[in-house]
């Protein structure tokens, strides 16, 4: 994947807030989570109020790394990966693991709930894990939400200033990328970080392999959507533990 972005002064200017987000975002996503699972089994709002939270800022750090591209003529929509993808043989290759993979991989998280062994129940991030159908409309608008702006601002957009203010190669600056999206998930704990790394590493692997953001942003919401509402739904139904819906 080549790419040749020339941010201008003022779309730097914008980007200064975008980054403080960036690295900030660990330690606020962190306490927001923290303090929510401080409240879960006491306040019934306090899932959906952090997935609030998360959905708006996520998207505000969308708009501003839009609005920095929209005031630099210099930074086109190829240079943040909103292109059809270069090799159409990556596409098809990408699109039909896809097909055979994820249903499978669907299917045998299903199956681990069913059986009672959802590798969910005992990870860092159980708290999150939606109870009701109202956190699951919340838990899926969250999981669309990462899929999109995630992609748009650690693979097209970071990758993207890497290549221009620091002078990296796109490798480079698509692994500086990934180590900022991995920090982003500190709450998650250690073990979950190694995951998201892996998950990102695929997702970044898959950007700059194709040189379009459409499919790791597909990959990316099938992925939490697996994650954060099929397999909790699957497992409360299965072990009839849902909550009564508000």
């Amino acid at each position: 994947m080549r790419i040749s972005p020339d941010f201008s002064p003022l779309g730097l200017v914008l980007a200064v807030p975008l980054i403080g987000y960036v690295l900030a975002e660990g330690l606020w996503g962190k306490r927001s989570y923290d303090r929510m699972r401080q409240r879960r089994d006491q306040d019934p709002y306090a899932l959906i109020g952090m997935f609030r939270r998360w959905i708006s800022g996520s998207w505000w750090a969308a708009a501003l790394a839009v609005l920095t591209l929209l005031v630099s003529p210099g930074v086109h929509l190829s240079d943040i990966g909103v292109r059809a993808p270069e090799e159409p043989s990556v596409a098809i290759g990408a699109v039909g693991a896809m097909v055979v993979a994820l249903p499978l991989l669907a299917w045998l998280f299903y199956r681990s709930a069913r059986a009672g062994r959802s590798p969910a129940k005992n990870s860092q991030i159980k708290e999150m894990l939606p109870r009701t159908s109202t956190e699951r409309r919340y838990a899926l608008a969250m999981a669309v939400t990462a899929g999109v702006t995630e992609e748009l601002v650690y693979r097209g957009f970071l990758i993207a200033l890497g290549v221009d203010v620091l002078g990296l190669s796109v490798t480079m600056a698509g692994a500086l990328a990934l180590a900022l999206f991995t920090i982003g998930h500190v709450y998650q704990g250690w073990a979950g970080m190694v995951l998201v790394a892996a998950v990102g590493y695929s997702l970044t692997y898959l950007y700059l392999s194709s040189g379009s953001l459409l499919l790791p942003v597909c990959l990316h919401i099938f992925i939490d959507v697996l994650s954060m509402v099929v397999v909790p739904w699957a497992t409360a139904r299965t072990r009839n533990t849902d909550v009564v819906p508000v």
